[in-house]
């Protein structure tokens, strides 16, 4: 009997230990890990530097509270501020911690210069932004929300469908009271769907003449899991605001929320805190991640075996086109849609020993850890061809 409550299907299925793309079970059979924490272990597990990092930090200095200046926070917040668009960073917990900050930020700024009622939030519909209560009605999923009233006003919704290159009646949506646009650059628990550049700089544009902020939520997006440190940036863009965590943790929990001077502004001591946010062991770990997955040389290798995979999953759909209907994603964010439910699929995956983890719309979402090799991503191909073999 397990004490645990029943909000998660959790697979029959436990984990002794890490190594990289690998996974070892209780049972002793080695797995190829394409979840990674959902796109958490930037990494791999038990990498080097890290357990070194963890380890050396740990006998130091866990917890102070942010009555403190915090040294090593304050060196990830200025490697990450001069890697972005960025002036100030707010060091959470988690993404959802991370989107309710970004939230707050968009509201506090309209209410430092006279305008409280600037204090509404436009998202995509089915988005996804976290599980608390106020981002669950950011996301306005039915499927998320129900059981949840009352609604937590404040937000708005638009539709995307069909990766048009704008978001049908967006100005209709934009009101008076409108403080922010707030979208994923690539929707991932939607069904790994990447906002085409195009949308992107038409919501730059739009924000930027109604006087309005963008924000673009990159928990899963960002941190090179597209070969760019964010995802937004080979379209030149810049947001406001944006909430980043899991990658930048590398495993360990860590978000944040980074902003430009402007917004930065209206949060003043006392307006925003966090118990945990920014302690010296996060921060440590957060440093020696953001070392590693910075550099050009390693973005430029998860471009380079990212086009590999994706030109091989392609040749894999061309040869069972009754079986996927579309390779989407970008850098090693990967999904695979199917024409049928994923269920089977992943499950067929996992008794050949290939971790995968779903999405909306029939997709099989495909993580592996950025510093995945060559030889795994075809170890995986090989078990992905097989699958689609044995379905079709």
């Amino acid at each position: 009997m397990s004490y645990l409550a029943k909000n998660y299907n959790r697979k029959k299925i436990a984990f002794v230990k890490g190594k990289g793309s690998y996974l070892f079970s209780t049972n002793g059979k080695k797995y190829l890990d394409f979840v990674q924490g959902i796109a958490v272990n930037s990494l791999g597990h038990a990498h080097s530097k890290l357990v070194k990092t963890i380890n050396g930090q740990s006998k130091k200095l866990w917890h102070v509270s942010n009555a403190f200046q915090i040294p090593e926070g304050e060196k990830l917040a200025k490697k990450l501020c001069k890697k972005t668009f960025a002036d100030y960073v707010i060091f959470q917990n988690s993404g959802a911690e991370a989107t309710e900050a970004a939230i707050k930020v968009a509201r506090r700024y309209f209410y430092s210069i006279g305008k409280p009622n600037k204090n509404r939030i436009l998202c995509i519909k089915n988005s996804f932004h976290g599980r608390t209560i106020a981002t669950i009605f950011a996301s306005g999923s039915k499927k998320m929300t129900e059981g949840f009233g009352p609604k937590v006003p404040g937000f708005d919704h638009i539709d995307f469908k069909d990766y048009k290159p704008r978001f049908p009646n967006l100005k209709n949506k934009i009101k008076k009271n409108t403080a922010a646009i707030m979208v994923e650059t690539i929707m991932g628990e939607g069904g790994i769907k990447p906002i085409p550049v195009k949308c992107l700089k038409y919501l730059r544009n739009i924000c930027n003449k109604k006087k309005i902020l963008l924000i673009l939520d990159e928990v899963q997006c960002g941190i090179g899991r597209t070969g760019d440190f964010f995802a937004f940036e080979n379209s030149k863009v810049k947001p406001d605001i944006v909430p980043i965590a899991k990658g930048i943790g590398g495993g360990f929990p860590i978000g944040a929320v980074l902003m430009n001077k402007k917004v930065a502004s209206g949060m003043t001591p006392g307006t925003h805190g966090s118990t945990f946010g920014g302690n010296p062991l996060a921060m440590a770990v957060g440093n020696t991640v953001m070392d590693i997955v910075s550099s050009n040389k390693f973005l430029n290798n998860v471009k380079r075996i990212s086009k590999y995979f994706l030109i091989n999953l392609t040749k894999i759909k061309e040869k069972y086109p009754n079986v996927i209907k579309e390779i989407r994603g970008r850098g090693l964010l990967i999904g695979i849609q199917l024409y049928n439910n994923q269920t089977k699929f992943i499950k067929k995956l996992m008794d050949n020993r290939l971790l995968a983890i779903r999405a909306a719309e029939n997709v099989v979402r495909i993580l592996p850890p950025l510093n995945v090799k060559k030889n795994e991503i075809d170890r995986a191909l090989k078990i992905i061809n097989k699958v689609c073999s044995e379905i079709n």
